[in-house]
């Protein structure tokens, strides 16, 4: 018996050649394209992953991406559940600010910290142990409740890149894989996994669904 959670990161809100933004919380923004979430879906069907429970954020680009891949997947009579635990954290003054002018208000420093060592910089509204917390109590009550189960969960990269703490400590996660930080594509995908009676753990990170 065994639980697993696979974790998808919503599609591109950007159009190619548009400037990056920091695109969080408060900004609603719907996809501009439908591949990356199709490439979930496809994803789904060719390993069979049919969740018994799908999550998402209240955010457009997530509940997209949520439907287009469960519909590719022929699973589109699932019902997908919205929960505020998996909504994009707040950039606070940087909130749907170019990438240039929020390296440029906060220095390159203060990125470098956020991206390898998940410390926020000066005004962002983001507790890191709260959302470790709602990572570890929402796969606590998963276990309890479906201990052989499938769950699919599309959130955003600010907040997926703590599901790791599921397998205890985080610097010891981004030494197995080689990783310099925890940032999460667009369109791709994380899958954890529990058997009955042992610890999490995570069977691939940071994944191309068509790879």
């Amino acid at each position: 018996m065994a639980l697993e959670i696979l974790i998808a990161r919503h599609g591109n809100t950007i159009k190619p050649g548009e400037p990056s933004r920091r695109v969080g919380a408060r900004t609603d923004a719907p996809l501009v394209e439908e591949a990356r979430a199709s490439a979930i879906g496809r994803y789904l069907k060719a390993q069979q992953f049919v969740p018994d429970e799908v999550y998402s954020s209240p955010l457009k680009r997530t509940l997209q991406t949520a439907q287009i891949a469960l519909k590719v997947a022929g699973l589109e009579h699932l019902t997908i559940v919205t929960d505020e635990i998996f909504r994009e954290i707040d950039y606070g003054p940087d909130e749907n600010r170019i990438e240039d002018e929020v390296v440029a208000r906060l220095g390159a420093k203060a990125i470098q910290l956020w991206n390898e060592h998940a410390i926020p910089p000066p005004g962002w509204l983001v507790d890191p142990k709260q959302i470790e917390q709602s990572w570890l109590t929402f796969a606590e009550q998963l276990a309890t409740r479906l201990p052989n189960g499938r769950v699919l969960v599309v959130t955003s990269n600010g907040v997926a890149r703590f599901a790791p703490i599921l397998c205890g400590e985080v610097a010891q996660f981004k030494e197995h894989y080689g990783l310099a930080d925890l940032k999460i594509g667009t369109g791709r995908i994380s899958l954890f996994r529990k058997e009955q009676g042992e610890p999490w753990r995570n069977l691939f990170w940071n994944l191309a669904p068509d790879t």
